[in-house]
Parts: C-alpha cells; structure tokens; sequence
C-alpha cells in the first residue's frame, strides 16, 4: 500500500486484501507473490500470499486528500472467491466515498465480478450494473485462450453507458 507507485500507469497502490492463488497461466510469475513470500511473516504479509482480508486499510483512500490514480489490490485479487461478497461492499463503499480518487480495478475472476456487479445493481437504488464513475473496473487477459470470444449481446448498451454484464 502506498502514496506512490513505480507502476507506469498508475500514481498509488491500496491493497485492502493481500494474497490470491494462480487461476491461469498468467499467474506464472506473478510480482505479487514473489513480494509476499518474500516478506512473509512480517506485518505487511503476515499470513505470505494467502488471502488476507485487511479492515484496518479500508480508510486510507479517504485520507488521501491529493486526487490521484488508485490501484487496487496490488496484491491481491479483489475478486477471490475467499473475499466475502460483504467485504466487497466494504470496498465498493470505501471507494466511492472518496470520490476526488479514480480506482483501477483489475481482476482474472471475470465471473465472480459479473455476479458481483449484477446482484449489486439488482438491490433497490443501484441504477445501473456500472459502479461509480470514479471506479475503472477491468479484466485482465493474457492469450487470446481466456479471452474468448466477443458475446454479441455486448452490442447492446445499459443505462449510463456502460457494456453489460455478462
């Protein structure tokens, strides 16, 4: 977690969770883990690359005055099944209630952010499967194998813009 990233496209870093498993070939030499076991043990990885929910870092963007670029869960998959769908939320708030912030958020568990987003907009006062404007949500691909192939529904487009939720 930090106030500055080395990341090219990116200005910070926020990890409310730590640790994940590898779900595709693209986890083969995954930065994150190498980071975590190499530290594992210590405060900042305390249980190594397993999946570790982190409450106390919820309010760190909301300290952050300065706008800036967020990545989230550096080190981690948002997205893990072992991240409970109330924690999602936790995240999911924390995020727009810092609003001066945009947050990138990249995972390799497209299903479980579809499920995610359409319960969400399914509960009464979600206006769209969309989050906030100020969160960038994206899948990441490795090979043309786990990018498939496009879904012709996607031609269609939802209230406020945004692709639906496949």
């Amino acid at each position: 977690m930090g106030d500055r990233s080395a990341i090219s496209w990116t200005e910070a870093t926020w990890n409310p969770v730590t640790g994940c498993n590898p779900v595709s070939e693209g986890c083969d030499h995954c930065y994150a883990e190498t980071i975590a076991r190499r530290f594992a043990g210590t405060p900042a990885y305390p249980a190594g690359f397993a999946v570790t929910l982190r409450p106390e870092r919820l309010d760190q963007p909301s300290r952050w005055r300065r706008p800036r670029q967020i990545f989230v869960c550096s080190m981690a998959d948002l997205f893990h099944d072992a991240v409970p769908e109330g924690y999602l939320d936790h995240v999911f708030a924390a995020m727009q209630a810092a609003p001066q912030h945009t947050f990138q958020v990249l995972t390799k568990r497209h299903g479980r952010l579809g499920s995610y987003l359409n319960r969400r907009a399914a509960r009464p006062g979600t206006p769209t499967t969309a989050p906030a404007p100020n969160i960038w949500v994206g899948v990441t691909v490795e090979s043309q194998r786990w990018a498939g192939y496009p879904d012709p529904r996607a031609a269609g487009r939802t209230r406020g813009g945004a692709l639906p939720v496949l």
